[in-house]
């Protein structure tokens, strides 16, 4: 394990170069993920979808494959060069978003979007992974906060800049417009990320025998499901926030777009940031702090966010919205780093894509879902006011786990580094 004293001169350079590269494929990532719930519309024009076809395409073709090929790439990383398994994966989601630009029906593109969520799902675990091993355990908050970063920003980036593209030109054109350019990134990604070095001596498990190693920490069953609940929050306001300003405030979808992408863009960013940061200096004096923190910036967003939903006042809304925010958006990068702590160099991948898994197939799966029926139950054009305030209470749920997990995290992270 890497220690702070180790941490200077080449290596530190070499850390930070490779953390700068891996933000920016994972704002490729973002990007490539987001344009097709901005191009859906004049999609679903030309190749006449239904609104069930539209949905599908949008978040089961790519979310469903990217679930299900993440642990297995994830354990394919911890046993070969990460740095390739990157820039492979990379290049192929870059290709698949290329290619529905040449859909010509419904399951062509169909394919095409499966392909951008396989390659994706190899991305996190690797880079994850390679983080934890480039960073002394001081600092992997912040580096993993920091790359997470990605996420706000890309989802900045997909609204404003993918809907300006849309404007101007034909949707196929935006495809490869977005598309392409990873490939070039990848081919920098190559030259500039350093694959840190492993313990080759550490045996190499089958793939069922690490989860199930992985889920018979306490720590991690807790932390896992926190991660996943507090993601079911997260994933309805992220689908349904634009709509909300639409319904409820009247603003265009432009407008709508681009206040919302701003808002997650750049206080979520900060949360994101502030959630590694924070944990990385509590945890000096008690590392169950790297868990507290997360619980902590759940609970602190629930008055503001549920505030933003129910006021009248589109000004308030907007600055109940910011700091809720931050402190929901707290858990995104330094969640992961809880993983890194309790895992061996050859379990980082499979750690981050296991974590990936429950949260994407749990919390991107049933976050959007959940919040329909409740809209649906309440009924009335301001609906989605109420259902998207009571997604609030999930994260009480969430807090109760991260509680749980602080109970148990220094005997676990004791026998962990004992071993």
């Amino acid at each position: 394990m890497l220690s702070e004293a180790e941490f200077v001169g080449d290596r530190r350079r070499v850390a930070y170069v490779s953390l700068g590269m891996l933000i920016v494929v994972n704002v490729m990532s973002q990007l490539d993920r987001q344009i097709m719930s901005v191009l859906i519309g004049p999609i679903r024009t030309d190749l006449g979808l239904s609104d069930t076809e539209s949905g599908l395409v949008i978040g089961a073709a790519f979310s469903v494959f990217y679930t299900v090929a993440g642990i297995p790439l994830g354990r394919l990383a911890d046993l070969v060069n990460r740095r390739n398994v990157i820039v492979t994966v990379l290049t192929f989601w870059s290709l698949m978003t290329a290619a529905c630009g040449f859909a010509r029906g419904y399951w062509t593109l169909f394919a095409a979007r499966v392909g951008v969520g396989i390659g994706e799902a190899g991305c996190a675990p690797a880079a994850q992974s390679i983080l934890a091993d480039s960073f002394p355990p001081e600092r992997v908050g912040r580096a993993l906060s920091s790359y997470q970063m990605a996420i706000p920003i890309g989802i900045l980036v997909g609204l404003a800049g993918g809907g300006w593209l849309s404007d101007h030109f034909d949707w196929r054109q935006v495809f490869m417009i977005i598309g392409l350019p990873g490939i070039a990134v990848a081919a920098i990604a190559f030259f500039v990320i350093r694959e840190p070095a492993r313990n080759l001596a550490e045996p190499v498990e089958p793939l069922r025998q690490v989860v199930g190693e992985l889920l018979a920490l306490p720590t991690l069953r807790q932390h896992f499901l926190a991660l996943s609940i507090q993601t079911l929050t997260l994933a309805a306001t992220a689908s349904f926030n634009v709509e909300f300003m639409r319904r409820v405030h009247d603003l265009s979808g432009t407008q709508a777009g681009l206040t919302i992408g701003l808002i997650t863009g750049i206080a979520g960013g900060f949360g994101t940031y502030l959630g590694g940061f924070l944990g990385d200096r509590l945890s000096i004096q008690d590392p169950r702090w790297r868990i507290g923190c997360l619980g902590i910036g759940a609970l602190s967003s629930i008055p503001f966010t549920v505030f933003a939903y129910l006021t009248n006042d589109l000004t308030l809304s907007l600055v109940g919205l910011t700091f809720g925010v931050i402190g929901s958006y707290m858990y995104a990068g330094a969640g992961h780093a809880v993983a890194q702590s309790l895992v061996s160099q050859r379990r980082r991948a499979t750690a981050a894509a296991t974590a990936l898994f429950a949260m994407n197939l749990f919390g991107y799966g049933g976050g959007p879902v959940v919040t329909g029926v409740i809209s649906d139950a309440f009924g009335g054009e301001e609906s989605i006011r109420f259902a998207l305030a009571w997604m609030q209470a999930f994260l009480l749920w969430a807090a109760f786990h991260y509680y749980r997990a602080t109970r148990t995290y220094r005997a676990d992270l004791a026998a962990t580094r004992g071993a």
